[in-house]
């Protein structure tokens, strides 16, 4: 199977801005040659962190509806997490099983934020918690069943947005006990739970998720996270227990990547989906 590279430059709305520019300098280290990479560009008159970040999902959601009508196989590389409202909205019905890795909970709501950042609402807003009428507006979009989800690899979290995720159906998985008791241990449990009831699955990988030790992602990088080769485990594992339709790989701001560790994960990540 091919894979079809959607090129996502904004963060929080802004073309090129922050992590936006994380996409073009992983294609720049990536030097896949004869790879397609289809852009993402909106023309809004004035950028609207809000409006213009739901407009770049409708035209994501076409790209990737095009890329699986093909045969291929959709190679999200997105400055923000915003983006996989657009890839679920692609992908169609039945719902995905979703595999999010990442630094934060990305859980808040509009009424939990405390810096009103869209990205930190992203997997809420997936789940059909927050942002609904907005949603509405990309072609395809359906909430998925928060039992469908596993967030692994978050230990940054606001006090209301882990309260959040603790009643909610959403499998998280602690990065530390995952170490401590293995990836199959704790992982293949829930993955097994959520394969009952989802037989293909969409990889949300934002690089945060690697501990800070690891490789410096962004602004937000933190320690207590993964290591490179227990993402490209996790990557394995899924790969096993589901057919995998989609993956993004997000957040990477190379104002923040001196020695070039993160982009070269990034590169890692993406030869590893490769493998399919």
């Amino acid at each position: 199977m091919q894979t079809q590279i959607i090129h996502v430059p904004y963060d929080s709305g802004y073309k090129d801005f922050r992590m936006g520019r994380g996409p073009r300098e992983i294609l720049r280290h990536l030097r896949a040659e004869g790879v397609p990479v289809d852009e993402v560009e909106v023309h809004d008159r004035v950028a609207l962190e809000v409006g213009t970040s739901f407009a770049v999902a409708r035209q994501i959601a076409e790209k990737v509806r095009h890329a699986v009508s093909n045969g291929a196989f959709p190679l999200i590389l997105a400055g923000g997490c915003i983006s996989c409202v657009g890839t679920i909205a692609g992908l169609g019905t039945p719902s995905p099983a979703i595999i999010w890795l990442d630094a934060h909970g990305d859980f808040n709501t509009p009424e939990t934020t405390i810096s009103g950042f869209l990205d930190g609402m992203a997997l809420s807003a997936t789940v059909g918690q927050c942002w609904g009428k907005l949603a509405a507006t990309v072609p395809g979009f359906c909430p998925v069943p928060e039992r469908q989800v596993a967030l692994v690899g978050a230990r940054e979290f606001d006090a209301n947005e882990r309260s959040l995720l603790e009643g909610s159906d959403v499998h998280l998985v602690d990065p530390q006990r995952l170490r401590k008791e293995g990836l199959d241990a704790e992982l293949g449990p829930p993955l097994a739970r959520i394969r009952e009831i989802a037989g293909r699955a969409y990889l949300h990988i934002d690089l945060d998720v690697l501990d800070s030790a690891e490789a410096c992602v962004n602004q937000f990088s933190a320690s207590g996270g993964l290591t490179l080769a227990e993402l490209l485990g996790v990557i394995g594992l899924v790969r096993k227990r589901f057919a995998l339709t989609a993956a993004a790989i997000t957040a990477y701001d190379p104002e923040y990547d001196h020695d070039d560790k993160a982009v070269r994960a990034a590169v890692a990540v993406i030869l590893e989906l490769g493998k399919r």
